[in-house]
């Protein structure tokens, strides 16, 4: 009896130690779609050999499923991407709108660009061709900005992405400051996930020090020539020089080869920016792209699409995965902060009342027919006492005569 009864021991120990039904999940279970081609040769042979053959994805297809995991990475809060370059003409607008696009095509949150450029820029030209409503109307309304919609009424729209268009009168748009682009990003921060600012050429104007002092992120534009990379890397001199070390490092370099020579040494210039940055891509010559003219992202060629869905991703490993708290988020609604004695604000300062921890003394009555204190309603005014009803004397009992009045006393009789 006992060899057989440990026996029995043993096997629902190891069974309590095998396999459990946990490990049956849909990714140790289910071949993935992502395992067949999609592009090229690969495919054909795929779908050509009634998927029999199955040459596996190319590593360009697997590099690009990484880039779509990464960039569909969940973000609680919101993020606040800057674009900027120290030179005009090197596709800063056209990086901002195609970063913008690839955004809103691959994530379900809300995505928006903002033109913070103050010399009327055509960012909304280049998505939307909508610029009749612009940001200077949103800062001349923000009181009355309380909800998505009332937002939505000066954005436009371009597939699932919000497009905020700067102001096209250059007299106007010389106001748009840094307090004016902090106001406006505390509104559009609330409603939307991914905020991508185009600002403006160089770094000393107002609305660029806004951009610098909110964004988490930066993207540097720059170009495969003498003078386009000599001033993206002058930029990276910039911000260190200014304090901004940390947001150098983890900046994006990005080179716009619409103009570019077989006499420039790529490998050196890649490799003098991946020293002094997070990473750098070359974006290649598109077609498309080089029209000026609106942009649509499924018009690009296909190594230009896997190259800003790389630059996307790597902005979304920036992407902070806790929940904010309420005055991360755009200080809960207030714009200067939540008020005394609100969640997120500071306490309230005592104003001449009791210590802490103890009741308030009751309020003392007013006398009869006072004026109520200020601000607040008086006690109702207090009735006199009504006296009680006489009482009534009683009344003779019916048919019955009345008693005779009482005479002398007379003696009675031994």
């Amino acid at each position: 009896m006992t060899g057989p009864l440990f026996a029995n021991r043993d096997e629902g120990a190891r069974r309590d130690n095998g396999p459990s039904a946990s490990e049956l999940t849909e990714d140790s279970m289910v071949r993935h779609r992502g395992d067949r081609p999609g592009r090229g040769w690969r495919r054909a042979v795929y779908v050509g050999s009634a998927h029999l053959i199955n040459p596996g994805p190319s590593p360009q297809e697997r590099a690009r499923q990484d880039w779509l995991r990464r960039v569909r990475r969940p973000l609680p809060g919101f993020h606040q991407i800057g674009v900027t370059s120290i030179k005009g003409g090197v596709g800063k607008t056209t990086v901002s709108a195609c970063l913008g696009l690839v955004m809103a095509e691959n994530r379900g949150d809300r995505v928006i660009v903002l033109d913070a450029n103050p010399d009327a820029g055509t960012l909304a030209d280049r998505l939307t061709g909508e610029s009749s409503v612009t940001v200077r109307d949103l800062l001349n309304n923000l009181n009355n900005t309380r909800s998505l919609t009332d937002v939505a009424y000066f954005t436009s729209l371009v597939g699932r992405l919000q497009v905020l268009a700067s102001e096209q009168d250059p007299a106007m748009s010389e106001a748009f400051s840094r307090d004016e682009y902090e106001r406006v990003c505390q509104v559009l921060t609330r409603f939307y996930n991914v905020l991508i600012t185009d600002s403006g050429t160089g770094l000393v104007h107002s609305a660029m020090e806004g951009t610098l002092a909110l964004a988490h992120s930066l993207v540097i534009v720059g170009a495969p020539t003498v003078d386009g990379a000599s001033r993206a890397s002058k930029t990276l001199d910039w911000l260190r020089a200014h304090g901004h070390e940390n947001r150098a490092a983890r900046a994006i370099v990005v080179l716009s080869c619409d103009r570019s020579s077989s006499e420039i040494d790529r490998d050196r210039l890649l490799e003098h920016f991946a020293m002094r940055c997070r990473a750098v891509v070359q974006v290649p010559h598109d077609p498309h792209l080089a029209t000026g003219g609106r942009i649509n992202l499924h018009a690009l060629q296909e190594p230009t699409q896997d190259t800003f869905l790389e630059i996307a991703a790597y902005l979304a490993d920036d992407f902070d995965p806790t929940p904010p708290n309420m005055d991360r988020r755009a200080y809960g609604g207030y714009p200067t902060g939540p008020p005394a004695g609100h969640p997120g604000g500071p306490p309230m300062a005592p104003q001449g009342g009791p210590p802490m921890g103890r009741p308030p003394p009751a309020p003392a009555t007013p006398p009869y027919g006072s004026p109520p204190p200020q601000g607040r309603p008086g006690p109702p005014l207090a009735r006199p006492p009504i006296p009680p009803p006489p009482t009534p004397p009683p009344m003779p009992w019916p048919n019955r005569p009345s008693p005779p009045p009482p005479g002398p006393i007379r003696p009675t009789p031994g």
